[in-house]
């Protein structure tokens, strides 16, 4: 399945709960405000997505090879972003340890054919909480932004483009949300390529739900929140990708979850003495 679902609104699902489409309104384009994209693939010149295209739910048919592939690219990124910061220190003296890491992150790998999004989903946490500690207990919390600029310089060369402008990135949320089985919704919006604005809510992160599952098993847990990190490493990807991003963070009866909207940089204005 390729990147490049239908638009609208796609829930996803958690603890087994199947995932349900919701109507909505296709909003229209205004002059001189950013195009919200109704997040679809392309579409024929002259034909617009009926409802039902609109609001199929795409992201629920990710196949399980799809999924392993998303797992390992985001351990690829979060690998040789750290790899790329401890270069650009300039510090050997933690080199030896981190060797000894990155022996750790790579043990027991699944098999290449065999092995399942379950199994490649175990090396990416296990990876992303070792080099979490790695990287606190050297240089601080203070550390992690530089980790996840160094992480988006990866992702900016390794995630793809599909010409959908801003709406790209959230797409790639989307999918990381959609690994987790968390709840979230895209804006409705005008169906448009090139989207110089596109916006999606989480409404249940289920970061929160590993996390805390993982703490009563007794795993020691390096951060105190989640979004400590990952609202750091989703910005500078979004950034990354030419794309502003802005978030919030929100707590209710769904429990955690954010908001996020990338938008394309104003082109600055024309100066009045060139045109003379």
């Amino acid at each position: 399945m390729s990147d490049a679902p239908a638009g609208g609104i796609a829930r996803g699902a958690s603890d087994g709960v199947p995932a349900a489409a919701e109507d909505g309104s296709a909003g229209t384009r205004q002059a001189g405000r950013p195009v919200t994209a109704l997040l679809g693939g392309p579409r024929t010149p002259g034909a617009y997505p009926s409802p039902a295209e609109r609001l199929r739910n795409t992201y629920r048919s990710m196949s399980d090879a799809e999924r392993s592939a998303l797992w390992r690219q985001r351990l690829h990124e979060t690998e040789a972003g750290l790899t790329r910061l401890l270069a650009a220190r300039h510090d050997a003296a933690h080199l030896a340890d981190w060797f000894a890491l990155q022996s750790g992150i790579f043990a027991d790998l699944p098999d290449a054919e065999a092995g399942g999004s379950v199994d490649w989903q175990r090396v990416f946490f296990r990876g992303q909480a070792l080099m979490e500690r790695f990287l606190v207990a050297r240089y601080g919390e203070d550390a992690l932004a530089a980790w996840a600029q160094a992480i988006a310089e990866v992702h900016r060369e390794v995630e793809p483009d599909h010409g959908r402008g801003a709406a790209d990135p959230m797409h790639r949320i989307a999918r990381q949300a959609e690994l987790y089985g968390s709840d979230y919704e895209f804006d409705e919006g005008t169906d448009t390529e090139d989207a110089t604005r596109a916006a999606l809510t989480i409404t249940h992160c289920a970061i929160w739900d590993y996390r805390e599952k993982a703490r009563r098993s007794g795993v020691r847990l390096t951060l105190a929140s989640p979004c400590t990190y990952c609202t750091k490493a989703l910005s500078s990807n979004i950034r990354a990708k030419g794309f502003e991003p802005s978030h919030s963070l929100r707590t209710g009866p769904t429990g955690h979850g954010c908001r996020w909207e990338a938008t394309a940089p104003q082109a600055p204005a024309a100066d009045p003495s060139e045109e003379l």
